[in-house]
C-alpha cells in the first residue's frame, strides 16, 4: 500500500490519540496535500518544525497500529463482510426455496449495510 494512503488511513483510526498540532499537520500534509512550507506558514512554525512534527506523527501512528491493530482488524472485517455478501448472492441465485432466498437476502442486506 502506498505510504501516503496508509498514513491517511491510520490517521482516520488514531487521530484522537495525536496532539492538536500533530492532527493539524498530518491533516494538511496528507489529506489536503499542503507543502511543508505552506503548513509552516499556516501554523506559524518553521518548515523543519513541520517536517519533524509530521515524521513524529507518522511514527506514532505506526506504533499505535502495531499495539492496537484497529486498522488490520477493520480490513479483516471488511473482507469477511465481502465474502458474506458473495456467498449470500450465490445462495439467492442457486436455490429455488423462497425461505432460504429470503434469509440469504436478509443476510446480504445486513452485511452490505455494515460495509458502509
Amino acid at each position: 500500500m502506498e505510504k501516503n494512503i496508509e498514513i491517511s488511513l491510520l490517521f482516520d483510526f488514531y487521530k484522537p490519540l495525536l496532539t492538536e498540532p500533530q492532527q493539524e499537520a498530518v491533516e494538511l500534509y496528507y489529506n489536503d496535500d499542503f507543502s511543508l512550507a505552506e503548513i509552516a506558514q499556516q501554523m506559524n512554525i518553521t518548515r523543519q518544525g513541520v517536517r519533524d512534527l509530521v515524521k513524529r506523527s507518522e511514527t506514532q501512528l505506526f506504533k499505535f497500529e502495531e499495539k492496537l491493530g484497529l486498522f488490520e482488524r477493520f480490513k479483516l472485517l471488511e473482507t469477511g463482510l465481502e465474502k458474506i455478501c458473495e456467498k449470500s448472492k450465490e445462495i439467492i441465485n442457486n436455490t429455488d426455496d423462497n425461505n432460504i432466498k429470503k434469509s440469504a437476502d436478509e443476510i446480504f442486506t445486513l452485511a452490505d449495510s455494515l460495509k458502509e
